[in-house]
């Protein structure tokens, strides 16, 4: 009888724990494994682009590809750069290329799927360009979201929670056998103190503003997984200590002037090896439930 993909993940689990390595499950071994996301998924600028539209800045470094060399699964990567949840539903266009909607790539055979999504959705990148600030004092970034007395980052936030109840019921509906896995956001900033300004130009105080919406955001994340048939992937709690603010070598997510090959304020390959490692033991450990 041929193995499911849930009983090859628990094998490779098992066979990890008897022999003492880290090694991975033969080509093959599970089905297929469909990724979709953003730019926290595609890895942009820390390897080789894989597949195209080349403006997806995909790349062969990112951790659904770590995913699948550890499950032995056939992949297909979707993910891309700047995508939001409109972007699963609709072709996304990019500097080079249109990526077909997302959605598309799943199927009744699908049995592995990764959904991380959402950073897009509140603003990454806008909250990024507002909150570098030209001196080191006060909270210019929290003032700016929270003007008028509503702080619209969180409003944002707890919008995105119909939104990911119905990305995961799409999913679902069109990967009806597949294990589903959301997956949260890695410890970008430090998780205690007050940053490094002026390395990575931001306040103190909105360091630690930000520290909260970013905690907030994956709280929503896990939450709707909950809610959605889901198992969710935490990626901050093995990131803590790899933050922007961090020395080269021990940094996971860059900054604003990288020092390893990543896209300012994303991953590098070592923060997508670390979050292969997540998604792996997460599924594997609800796959054995």
């Amino acid at each position: 009888m041929q193995r499911t993909w849930r009983s090859v993940l628990v094998g490779v689990v098992v066979a990890g724990l008897v022999l003492g390595s880290a090694g991975t499950a033969s080509a093959q071994d599970a089905g297929p494994y469909v990724a979709l996301g953003d730019s926290y998924t595609a890895a942009p600028l820390t390897g080789t682009n894989a597949g195209s539209p080349i403006g997806c800045l995909r790349s062969v470094n990112n951790y659904p590809h770590r995913v699948a060399e550890r499950l032995g699964a056939p992949l297909t990567d979707v993910s891309c750069s700047g995508a939001t949840t409109t972007d699963f539903r609709v072709p996304q266009t990019t500097s080079a290329g249109v990526n077909p909607a997302q959605y598309a790539a799943l199927s009744e055979d699908t049995e592995l799927v990764t959904v991380q999504v959402g950073g897009n959705d509140i603003g990454f990148g806008e909250i990024v360009r507002t909150c570098l600030a030209a001196l080191p004092f006060g909270t210019p970034c929290r003032d700016r979201w929270t003007a008028g007395g509503t702080d619209q980052l969180r409003e944002r936030i707890a919008a995105l929670g119909p939104t990911l109840a119905g990305v995961l019921r799409e999913v679902h509906r069109r990967a009806p056998d597949a294990r589903v896995a959301l997956v949260g956001y890695p410890s970008v900033l430090p998780a205690s103190g007050f940053g490094c300004y002026p390395a990575v130009p931001i306040t103190p105080g909105d360091v630690a503003y930000l520290r909260g919406v970013l905690a907030d955001l994956n709280t929503r994340i896990e939450r709707s997984a909950e809610a959605g048939d889901a198992t969710y992937v935490d990626t901050y709690s093995p990131t803590v200590g790899h933050d922007f603010c961090q020395g080269p070598g021990v940094k996971w997510i860059e900054g604003l002037l990288p020092t390893a090959p990543a896209y300012p304020f994303h991953p590098n390959a070592a923060a997508s090896e670390a979050m292969s490692r997540a998604v792996v033991d997460a599924v594997g450990d609800a796959a054995a439930e």
